[in-house]
Formats: structure tokens, C-alpha cells, sequence
């Protein structure tokens, strides 16, 4: 059984690329150590104003690859072949640099991640993936 919550995932048709940023268990707790958690929300939503939807769920149930943050993409991104990203350990400023960055230039199906950015990426089982697309 989960130990997050259900949340309404975007429709298909989600004009912006949407931001999950996990806050549950383990992401965004002192579990996660030397990274300032409110600044890295602050961060990307500051960033994104107006580029991206950033939201904050609790547990997706990746707790070992905590701080996770899944990268769905927008309308055009999805006709374009674009599918969420998940990214893992994102512990660091410069991540959560180069996630802005790549999401201002299109995100998913639009424009390719930075090549740093497959350090973090990671394809969770496909019952946590129906869960957040689910809702």
C-alpha cells in the first residue's frame, strides 16, 4: 500500500510543463542533510514563475532517492513524445539549477535534458508511476 497521498495529477492538456517536488517521509527532512529544502521550492518556483506549474505532494514512494522531483511536460511536449521525467537524489543547488534551466527552454519533448541530468534520472515501478498520474 502507498504511503502517499492521492493527489490530482495534471490533465493531458496541461498548458506548462508541471513540477512534483516530494515532501514526504524522507524528501525535503532532516533524513536529507546539507541542502536547504525551503530554498530549493523557493527556488524553483521563483524560477518558474509563469514557465511551470510547481507543485508539492507528499511520498512517492522513492524514499531512497530522496530529494525526488518529477518533470511532467506540457501539452506540446506530450504531442511531441515527451513523458515525465523522475529524477532522484536532486540534493543540490546546481541540480535544481539545471532542472530550471532545461524547463525554461521546453522541458520534456521539447528540448533534450542537460547531460547531468541523467545522473539523477530513474524510472520508478510502474505502480508508483500510475499513482501520480492516476490521482
Amino acid at each position: 500500500m502507498s504511503k502517499r497521498g492521492r493527489r490530482a495529477a495534471p490533465g493531458p492538456g496541461a498548458t506548462q510543463p508541471t513540477v512534483t517536488v516530494c515532501r514526504g517521509c524522507c524528501c525535503g527532512s532532516p533524513k536529507v542533510p546539507g541542502l536547504d529544502h525551503a530554498a530549493q521550492l523557493r527556488d524553483l518556483r521563483q524560477g518558474l514563475v509563469g514557465t511551470a506549474t510547481v507543485r508539492v505532494t507528499d511520498c512517492l514512494d522513492a524514499c531512497e532517492r530522496a530529494n525526488v522531483i518529477v518533470v511532467q511536460p506540457s501539452a506540446e511536449g506530450r504531442r511531441k513524445g515527451g513523458r515525465p521525467v523522475w529524477l532522484g537524489l536532486v540534493n543540490d543547488p546546481d541540480a535544481t539549477s539545471d532542472i530550471t534551466t532545461w524547463i525554461k527552454d521546453g522541458g520534456p519533448g521539447i528540448t533534450d535534458p542537460p547531460a547531468i541530468l541523467d545522473l539523477y534520472a530513474f524510472r520508478p515501478s510502474r505502480r508508483v508511476q500510475a499513482e501520480l498520474h492516476d490521482g
